[in-house]
């Protein structure tokens, strides 16, 4: 596995972790995923199927973290509706309890809120790292002056991450979000890496399944070996299947071509 750094800490991430949206937890994915070294698990607190009770998801990663035995580094999200300082605190607790564990490694806010003050929500997130019921505060769905404000509204606690949809298909953070992070030190947590597997059978990946067949490699291994290429881009893949859990984490220990990225690079130009 390969690693990248979480925000401007010391800590260290894997490249590759699995998120759990609409995710029914067959038995074994997250295990598999946590021992091959991708132990970063994300989910939400709205991460529910169709008639779950809430927090659905959330008790699912509990389950398979139980089940597999070893330590992770765990995700999840605060909805935007849950922005009061007070519904924060709670709903961070509540989280915590689903999940199962001592403290949630990154909470994150699952999308901007048009009417709460960004200055209300961190508050009560720097108070949740200050008691130890979180570790690092990231956002989700943030736009360049969103981001901004959340830095500007924290007084002792960094922005380490903002989660949003990165493929080589759908290129657009790649105008300001991500040149922000970078510049900025924010993680990039890219979900739906695979542009929700248009990147493998979707009439515009015909240059990715070209590059798959001259390196070997599966077209979904060259789209997340592409994104896993830029600068402080991690991805979270999801899968139902143990076995999709190697193809995916294949993606590390190896390189593109000079030549394969370039072309890669063009499908967005």
């Amino acid at each position: 596995m390969e690693y990248v750094p979480l925000g401007p800490t010391d800590e260290l991430i894997p490249s590759i972790g699995f998120g759990t949206a609409r995710y029914h937890g067959k038995p074994g994915v997250l295990g598999r995923a946590i021992e091959l070294g991708a132990n970063l698990i994300d989910t939400a607190e709205s991460y529910n199927a169709v008639g779950d009770e809430p927090g659905a998801a959330e008790r699912i990663v509990c389950r398979e973290l139980r089940e597999a035995g070893a330590p992770a580094f765990v995700a999840t999200k605060v909805s935007a509706q849950n922005l009061r300082y007070d519904c924060v605190i709670s709903h961070a607790l509540a989280s915590r309890e689903r999940l199962g564990i001592d403290a949630i490694d990154l909470y994150q806010i699952h999308s901007p809120s048009a009417t709460i003050p960004i200055t209300e929500t961190m508050r009560a997130m720097e108070q949740l790292v200050a008691d130890g019921v979180i570790r690092y505060i990231g956002v989700s769905n943030f736009n360049v002056q969103q981001m901004a404000d959340a830095q500007d509204a924290l007084e002792s606690s960094p922005l380490v991450a903002n989660q949003v949809p990165y493929s080589v298909l759908d290129r657009r953070i790649e105008a300001e979000v991500l040149p922000y992070c970078q510049a900025h030190d924010i993680t990039v947590i890219a979900f739906a890496p695979l542009a929700l597997g248009r990147v493998v059978t979707g009439p515009d990946a015909e240059v990715v399944r070209q590059v798959a067949a001259e390196s070997g490699r599966t077209p979904a291994q060259v789209a997340i070996r592409w994104l896993l290429d830029h600068d402080r881009v991690m991805a979270i893949p999801k899968t139902e299947r143990p076995e999709r859990v190697d193809e995916l984490c294949g993606a590390t220990g190896w390189t593109l071509t000079a030549a394969q990225r370039q072309a890669l690079d063009a499908i967005g130009a």
